[in-house]
């Protein structure tokens, strides 16, 4: 995305991160040019309605923020036909990987990507839009000195809250132990959220929903044991 792309309040956020890896598979390059222009968050300026967003009716609407290889959201779509997923995600293969399992699947009618930075697209959301909040395994930064660039932190979690329904979730999942420390001390000061977990069961073990994606099994193969934290958007 160019900046000039971003509304104007978007347009001085700076990015930490990767935006491409190795050159796209062809069928991938194919996708991204014939199917991600049909399921693209729409351009512009102007205010989003997220159920209004699909081509298919939807009861509500969840949002995941930086998908990676798009594992969860794909599986999520097709597991919840009667829900809609905004994606985003900033990393070029990952989006077009997502192309590729979307296309093999039945729910693209129900899933709408944004191909950028989620800041410059969240002003656009009306307040509670959503229902559930996705934000698993996003970089750690693990660095002291890069901590502020922390998805999860005081930059950041009142426009989550101000985007989630009352009694909405946030689902945050991770394998480094400093981000989760580091989530768990925003998360609890904030009055926005209330922590779901009544046993360590509840953040060691799985949702029922849950979908694996692949920087978890990742993570599990190299003997780091992943957390998963879910929060409760506190009624207003």
């Amino acid at each position: 995305m160019r900046p000039e792309d971003l509304p104007p309040e978007a347009r001085d956020l700076k990015f930490y991160g990767r935006r491409k890896g190795k050159a796209l598979r062809p069928g991938r390059a194919r996708l991204m040019e014939t199917l991600l222009p049909e399921i693209s968050v729409p351009g512009g300026e102007g205010p989003l309605e997220p159920k209004a967003l699909f081509a298919a009716p939807v009861a509500e609407a969840w949002l995941e923020i930086g998908f990676g290889g798009g594992e969860h959201l794909a599986g999520q779509a097709e597991a919840n036909p009667s829900v809609g997923i905004v994606g985003c995600e900033v990393f070029l293969n990952g989006v077009a990987r997502l192309m590729s399992l979307l296309d093999a699947g039945n729910a693209t009618d129900r899933v709408r990507i944004h191909h950028g930075d989620v800041r410059a697209l969240t002003p656009r959301f009306p307040d509670a839009g959503f229902s559930r909040v996705f934000v698993l395994f996003p970089d750690p930064w693990p660095k002291l000195r890069h901590a502020k660039r922390r998805f999860i932190g005081p930059d950041n979690l009142p426009e989550l809250a101000r985007l989630l329904a009352d009694g909405g979730e946030l689902r945050v999942a991770s394998d480094d132990m400093t981000y989760i420390r580091w989530s768990l001390r925003h998360l609890m000061d904030s009055p926005d959220f209330t922590w779901m977990a009544e046993t360590p069961t509840d953040w060691l073990g799985r949702p029922d929903d849950w979908v694996p994606t692949r920087y978890e099994r990742k993570a599990i193969r190299q003997g780091r044991a992943p957390v998963i934290l879910r929060f409760r958007r506190n009624p207003r």
